[in-house]
């Protein structure tokens, strides 16, 4: 996806730290390109000892990482510190949920490359959630990566099933943002912006609904309103999914600043 060679002495912003693909991505950065200069990993977590907490638990403790334990042997735990940053946030946010102005400023200062893994692949997840997370999260990682100074690429990967009916080798579209955004489907962009909008204001309507049902409140409360809005998540994709398009695969769409 990304030659070694472009990470060297690069410092990178990786999202959904804790989830599979990206655990994958940050052991193969340090074990084959351990000039990197700085990997910050965003961790949703509600402050800095809690994500700290997450990356050592869910990332660096995993039998994934034990090649690259093994080649630093005792200095495992000192290069790490040097190269790993764990930064407390949720991209469901605006500024990935930042709290830490310093860091953030460091975070746009320095930050070359951006890799948004975040996202929830939960069939059956809240349609609130799913949207605020695989949707407006996305739209908040490129805003925060607008920020970054010294910005040259962002990486986002999707969650799985977005390739349509495409078949064999199907290769990345790199979208320029310095000329403003160069692709041929500004039909397909208007079409995807109505049906987002139209979406937020389902869900929002039908929280409002739900949060004034007093039958239901009474009945279920709390898991009252998320069983209706699983019920409406799979509701709605079912729609989206067969009336407007389908799709296969996970995929990887590179911006180039």
């Amino acid at each position: 996806m990304i030659p070694a060679s472009v990470l060297d002495n690069k410092t990178v912003l990786v999202t959904g730290s804790a989830g599979f693909l990206a655990k994958v991505f940050v052991e193969k950065v340090l074990r084959i390109q351990p000039d990197v200069k700085k990997l910050y990993l965003l961790m949703r977590a509600p402050d800095s000892h809690s994500a700290a907490k997450r990356l050592r638990d869910e990332v660096m403790e995993k039998e994934l990482f034990r090649v690259v334990k093994e080649k630093w042997g005792p200095n495992f735990a000192k290069f790490v510190s040097e190269k790993v940053v764990a930064v407390a946030g949720d991209i469901s946010r605006e500024d990935l949920g930042i709290e830490d102005v310093d860091l953030k400023k460091e975070i746009w200062k320095e930050t070359d490359l951006v890799v948004n893994f975040a996202a929830t692949t939960r069939f059956d997840e809240r349609y609130d959630v799913a949207l605020a997370t695989n949707t407006y999260g996305a739209a908040h990682v490129l805003n925060f990566s607008k920020k970054c100074a010294r910005i040259k690429l962002l990486v986002h990967v999707s969650t799985a099933y977005v390739c349509g009916e495409e078949a064999g080798i199907i290769k990345e579209k790199p979208v320029s943002m310095a000329k403003g955004g160069n692709h041929d489907d500004d039909d397909d962009d208007e079409l995807i912006v109505k049906i987002v909008d139209g979406e937020r204001k389902l869900v929002q309507q039908r929280l409002l609904q739900l949060q004034s049902n007093k039958q239901l409140s009474s009945d279920g409360g709390d898991r009252g309103i998320s069983s209706a809005m699983r019920l409406l998540g799979l509701e709605r994709y079912i729609y989206i999914f067969w009336n407007i398009w389908y799709s296969n695969d996970y995929k990887f769409i590179v911006v180039y600043f």
